[in-house]
C-alpha cells in the first residue's frame, strides 16, 4: 500500500518548499491499496505553527488564515492522528504496511525532517523510506519532462486527466491528482512496479577518509558560521533528511589547529547537495549558517589521510571521539585511562588512545580517544579542565576528519635540522627603516589572525602605490603568530593621513579595521615589543637593561633577497660585535639568507622581541661587520653552509630568556678558527666570516 502525503509551509510553495525555514501548516493523506487499486478515506489536517505569520504567497495559494491555524493542534499532535488514522484506513483495506509517496523530495527531506529536528521529537520509521511520484513517473513515462520540471500539474495534463484544480480545496485537489497518477501508472499499458523507495539515513556514520579516494565535487559544499564546539553530529543535524556520506563532515581547523566556524560536508550524490544548497543561511541555534559549493579536493585536503596510524585508529566504526589538549609531554596511556577513569571507559583500553607527534616522536600535548556510546562521551567532558599532573586538560568533542587534520599537520611539518643549501650573502640596499618623529606611518588595529601582506595590500586598495619598499611590517607576539597589528611606511605624512581618514575601521574579512597615522619612532618601539597606548609608550623590552647588554642594536640596516625567496625581508635582531668606539656609525650587515626557507623556518622560529617582518619571510644569520668588506670585494656568492648542523635550534627557553643567558648557556664551546676545518669545507672568504667573533649562533 502507498500513503499519498501533500503537505504546505507557511512560507514558500512549489520548488522553494523548505528553503525559508517556515514551519508546516497543512499535512493532507489518503491511502492507495495497489494491489485492490482501492483508496482509503482522504485526511486534510491544520497544523499549528509557533508563527503563524503567513506569506502572501501561502495566503494566495491556500486561503489559509492565521485564525484558522491558531485552532489547530501542533505538529507532534497531527503525526499522531496520522499514525493512527493511517492504521485504521489499512485495516479496513486489509493492508498491515504501506510506504509513503510524495510530490517530490522536499516536503520529507526539507520540511518535516528539519522541523521535528528543532523541535526535538523523532519522527516514525515511515518517515525515513518514500517513493518519489516524479521520479517514479518518469520512470513509467520516458519522454515526459525531466523529473526537476514536473508538478502534479504537469503529470495530469500529460496523461491528459481533465481535473479542475479550483473545485476543491487546497491539498485536497493535489491527493486526488497524484492518487489518479498513480492509478494511471498501473493501468494495463504500462503496469508500473514501486520497487526502490527513496531512502533517509537515520544517523549519520563516522569513519575515515583516505587522500587516495575519488571525491566528486558535485556533492561536496562548504559551511560556514558553524558555533566553534559545534561537532561533526550537530552539522549532520543541521543537514537532517539529507543523507551525507560516511564519515563526509571535515570540520575545518585554522593556523592554529582550532575549528574555525567552517566545515566541508561530502553528501552521497549530487541530488543531495543541491538540496543542501536550499539551506543557505538557516540557523543552527540563533546562527544563521552560509552554505556554498565546494570541490572534491578540497575535502581530501582536509579530510584526506595516508597514515595507517590513524586509519587502524578510525577503523572502529560508530564511536564517539574526544579530542584532548594540553596533555603533559611525559604523559602516558596510563596516566590518560586514569584521568578518565572507571565511569567513562575507553574502547579497547590503550588501543582507543591516540598521541599527535612530532615527526621526530615528540610529543605534541594532544591525543584523541574513542568511546563506545554518548553517555561515555559525555562522562569524559565533565572532565573539562581538570587537572592531570600541573596542567589542566581541555576536552572537545570532534571528528575523523579532525584527527586526520591534525595529524597531517603535525606530520607534515619539517624539521629545522634539515636546513638547505646553500646558503647565499646578499648586499643590503641603501635605506632603513624610518625613525623620528615625522607621522609618515601608520597603525593597523584588529586584523583578522589569518591575514596575510596580499589581505593588507588589498584592504590599502589605491593607496599601496604610495607604500615604501619594503614597508609593510607584520607584528608578531612571542610565540611568532600574528598579533593583530601591522604597521605601514608610507612616502610622506600626508599620504599617511589619507590612508588613516580612508580605511579607518573599514572591513576586512568581517572584521573592520582601526588605522592610525603615527611615527617611525613610534612604529620601533612596537616592533621591538613595546607598546603604543592612550597612556604613551612603553619601552621595548630590548630596550630594558634588565634584558640585553647597553650597546644592543635595535634595528640593523635591512637586507635583501632574491626576489623569488620573499617579498619583504625582516631587519637583522642579533646585535653587531661590540667595539670600544660605541658612538662610531656601525657598517651595515650582510644577511645570509638561506634559498627556499621560508616556509621550512615558519612554524619553529619563535620570534623575540617582535619583528618587523611578514610572517613568511624567517629565517637569516646577521653577519659580524668584519664580513661585509670581504663579501662585497667578491663578485660571486659563496657557500658558507654546504651541509646540516652548523646551527643548533633551542628548545624550551624561558620568556624571559636574553641574549646573555644564551651566551652563557654555551661557554666553552667557542671554536678557534683552525677547529672549523674538520666540520665544514670552507673558503678562505667563508673562513673570514666565521673569525670575527668566535661565537656560535644560535637559532
Amino acid at each position: 500500500s502507498l500513503v499519498v502525503l501533500f503537505g504546505a509551509t507557511a512560507g514558500a510553495y512549489g520548488a522553494k518548499l523548505g528553503s525559508d525555514e517556515r514551519e508546516l501548516i497543512l499535512l493532507v493523506w489518503q491511502v492507495v491499496d495497489l494491489h485492490s487499486k482501492k483508496v482509503g478515506t482522504l485526511h486534510k489536517s491544520l497544523v499549528k505553527a509557533d508563527n503563524l505569520d503567513l506569506s502572501d504567497q501561502c495566503r494566495e495559494v491556500s486561503g489559509l488564515t492565521p485564525e484558522g491555524l491558531g485552532k489547530a493542534e501542533p505538529l507532534d499532535r497531527v503525526l499522531q492522528q496520522f499514525s493512527q488514522l493511517v492504521s485504521s484506513d489499512l485495516k479496513v483495506l486489509g493492508r498491515s504496511s504501506y510506504t509513503l509517496c510524495s510530490d517530490g523530495q522536499l516536503l520529507i527531506r526539507q520540511v518535516l525532517h528539519p522541523e521535528t529536528s528543532k523541535k526535538n521529537f523523532l519522527l516514525s520509521d515511515c518517515f525515513y523510506s518514500f517513493y518519489d511520484l516524479r521520479k517514479e513517473f518518469h520512470t513509467c513515462y520516458p519522454s515526459s519532462a525531466a523529473v526537476k520540471d514536473q508538478t502534479i500539474k504537469t503529470m495530469a495534463e500529460y496523461l491528459g486527466l481533465g481535473t479542475d484544480e479550483t473545485e476543491e480545496d487546497f491539498g485536497v485537489w493535489q491527493v486526488k491528482t497524484m492518487v489518479a497518477i498513480i492509478f494511471s501508472m498501473l493501468s494495463e499499458g504500462c503496469n508500473h512496479v514501486f520497487t526502490e523507495p527513496e531512502t533517509v539515513k537515520y544517523k549519520y556514520e563516522t569513519g575515515p577518509c583516505s587522500k587516495s579516494e575519488t571525491v566528486d565535487s558535485e556533492t561536496v559544499i562548504r559551511a560556514r558560521g558553524l558555533p566553534w564546539q559545534s561537532s561533526d553530529q550537530d552539522i549532520a543535524r543541521f543537514f537532517k533528511g539529507l543523507n551525507i556520506a560516511k564519515g563526509g563532515v571535515a570540520l575545518c581547523l585554522n593556523a592554529q589547529g582550532r575549528r574555525n566556524g567552517e566545515a566541508l560536508v561530502r553528501f552521497v550524490d549530487s541530488e543531495q547537495r543541491d538540496l543542501a544548497l536550499e539551506r543557505h543561511k538557516h540557523h543552527m541555534g540563533s546562527r544563521y549558517i552560509e552554505v556554498y559549493k565546494a570541490t572534491g579536493e578540497e575535502f581530501l585536503k582536509i579530510a584526506g589521510g595516508t597514515s595507517n596510524e590513524v586509519a587502524q585508529f578510525l577503523s572502529k566504526e560508530n564511536q564517539v571521539i574526544i579530542r584532548m589538549r594540553g596533555l603533559p609531554f611525559t604523559a602516558t596511556q596510563e596516566d590518560v585511562l586514569g584521568f578518565l577513569g572507571p565511569e567513562c571507559p575507553v574502547t579497547g583500553g590503550k588501543e582507543g588512545l591516540l598521541f599527535v607527534k612530532y615527526p621526530d616522536g615528540r610529543p605534541t600535548g594532544d591525543a584523541f580517544v574513542l568511546f563506545s556510546c554518548e553517555e561515555y562521551a559525555q562522562n569524559a567532558l565533565k572532565k573539562h579542565k581538570e587537572i592531570l599532573g600541573k596542567r589542566y586538560i581541555e576536552l572537545f568533542r570532534s571528528t575523523a576528519a579532525e584527527v586526520q587534520q591534525v595529524l597531517n599537520r603535525y606530520m607534515s611539518t619539517p624539521l629545522i635540522p634539515t636546513l638547505p643549501t646553500p646558503i647565499i650573502p646578499v648586499i643590503p640596499p641603501p635605506y632603513t627603516i624610518a625613525t623620528g618623529s615625522i607621522r609618515d606611518c601608520v597603525r593597523l588595529r584588529g586584523l583578522p589572525y589569518t591575514a596575510g601582506i596580499d589581505d593588507i595590500l588589498e584592504f590599502m586598495g589605491d593607496a599601496t602605490a604610495d607604500i615604501k619598499p619594503h614597508g609593510v611590517h607584520m607584528v608578531l607576539n612571542q610565540q611568532g603568530r600574528p598579533s593583530g597589528d601591522a604597521f605601514i611606511q608610507m612616502k610622506s605624512a600626508d599620504k599617511a593621513f589619507l590612508v588613516a581618514q580612508k580605511c579607518h575601521k573599514k572591513m576586512m574579512k568581517d572584521r573592520y579595521v582601526e588605522v592610525f597615522q603615527c611615527s617611525g619612532e613610534e612604529m620601533n618601539f612596537v616592533l621591538m615589543g613595546g607598546t603604543l597606548n592612550r597612556s604613551g609608550l612603553s619601552p621595548p623590552p630590548c630596550k630594558l637593561p634588565c634584558l640585553s647588554p647597553p650597546a644592543y642594536a635595535a634595528f640593523q640596516t635591512a637586507a635583501v633577497i632574491p626576489a623569488e625567496a620573499a617579498l619583504y625581508q625582516p631587519q637583522a635582531l642579533l646585535p653587531t660585535a661590540r667595539t670600544p668606539q660605541a658612538s662610531a656609525a656601525a657598517p651595515p650587515t650582510v644577511t645570509y639568507y638561506p634559498a627556499q626557507a621560508a616556509q621550512l623556518y615558519m612554524n619553529y622560529t619563535a620570534y623575540y622581541p617582535s619583528p618587523p617582518v611578514s610572517p613568511t619571510t624567517v629565517g637569516y644569520i646577521a653577519a659580524p661587520p668584519g664580513a661585509v668588506a670581504a663579501a662585497a670585494a667578491t663578485a660571486t656568492h659563496t657557500p658558507i653552509l654546504p651541509q646540516p648542523g652548523a646551527l643548533v635550534r633551542m628548545q624550551g627557553l624561558p620568556y624571559n630568556t636574553g641574549m646573555k643567558e644564551i651566551l652563557s648557556f654555551f661557554q666553552g664551546y667557542q671554536y678557534a678558527p683552525d677547529d672549523y676545518n674538520g666540520l665544514i669545507q670552507l673558503s678562505d672568504q667563508a673562513r673570514s666570516v666565521l673569525q670575527a667573533p668566535k661565537e656560535w649562533v644560535c637559532l
